[in-house]
């Protein structure tokens, strides 16, 4: 049993890392709107949003303008170009926003050669009946709508770390139940009964989930997600990241994914996740309000009843449980 908690307290510790600034005057917060959250350390990204919607602009336009403001900081080398390379040593961006007004949707996943994830990801909500186009025609996409690009998003830090991984015989990596033909692959995947020396080789036969090797750190794997009440009481969310450091090429995490990695209903709140993506896909933790996080409601920000009841109930089943800062009006 030990083996099953041990790699999903580490996420969840991770998973608490949120930022916050108080006003620039340093004022105690006050209980009105406007209101920007964000994950982690990732102050000028809240600013940026703060200064949107303390300006008058929509959540949503404060959104964009916070993720942006991380990828082009390159917040912790995880969001924007210039990091987080995958196996072949590209780097590729994840970007989501939802409206909570309207509930549409708009992202862009494995996208290549255009570092704008969140704007490219708003283009699609706005000009798309989609929610999601991935890979190149993603790329495709944004460019036709304006916005820059093709352009190599790799950084020499990316190219760097990327070089030292295959000098380590490409350790860490996602594969499973994998043989390489060499160190670095290309990888075949085992017979699934091996007959070595008359007997059978040992399998994972009774189904339980094995332990995570340490791949997900606060430097190598994390989103922001980052929502916003405007002055209407509007409410948005969105999330950019260029994914796993070393994940197979065309892995697509939760960061644009609604419903695991952010989601916003102007009539409920919003909630957001940052931790290991490929475990928070298979719970959706926050499509349903019982996995609800944080929340706003009634002016408030508050850590629900039913996400402390699971986060105490179910933490060997990879339950994420996030207490956040905020940024609102004073």
């Amino acid at each position: 049993m030990a083996n099953r908690i041990l790699p999903f307290i580490t996420l969840v510790f991770f998973s608490t890392l949120f930022s916050m600034v108080i006003g620039d005057d340093g004022v105690a917060i006050s209980k009105q709107y406007p209101l920007v959250v964000s994950t982690w350390p990732f102050k000028e990204a809240v600013r940026a949003a703060w200064r949107a919607v303390d300006g008058g602009h929509s959540a949503v336009d404060a959104v964009v303008e916070g993720c942006s403001a991380c990828e082009e900081l390159r917040c912790d080398g995880t969001v924007g170009p210039g990091g987080s390379p995958d196996e072949n040593g590209e780097t590729t961006i994840d970007a989501l926003i939802m409206n909570g007004v309207t509930m549409e949707v708009g992202a862009v996943a494995a996208m290549r050669f255009v570092k704008d994830g969140i704007r490219a990801a708003k283009l699609v909500m706005q000009h798309t009946k989609h929610t999601l186009l991935v890979g190149e025609k993603a790329s495709a996409f944004a460019i036709s709508m304006g916005l820059p690009g093709p352009s190599n998003l790799s950084s020499s830090d990316s190219i760097r770390k990327w070089s030292k991984w295959k000098e380590n015989n490409c350790q860490p990596n996602f594969w499973k139940d994998v043989v390489p033909l060499d160190s670095c692959g290309p990888y075949h995947a085992k017979a699934s009964m091996d007959v070595k020396e008359g007997g059978c080789s040992t399998r994972n036969l009774m189904g339980v989930a094995e332990p995570r090797s340490s791949l997900v750190g606060p430097h190598n794997h994390d989103t922001i997600s980052m929502a916003v009440i405007d002055k209407m009481g509007h409410v948005a969310v969105g999330t950019s990241t260029n994914g796993a450091t070393y994940k197979i090429p065309g892995r697509v995490g939760d960061g644009p994914i609604a419903g695991s990695s952010a989601y916003a209903d102007t009539d409920v709140g919003a909630c957001g996740a940052t931790g290991d993506g490929d475990i928070m896909m298979r719970f959706l933790p926050w499509y349903c309000n019982e996995y609800q996080s944080f929340y706003f409601l009634n002016d408030e920000v508050i850590l629900g009843k039913p996400s402390l009841k699971v986060f105490s109930h179910h933490l060997t089943t990879h339950t994420f449980r996030v207490p956040l800062h905020r940024l609102n009006s004073g």
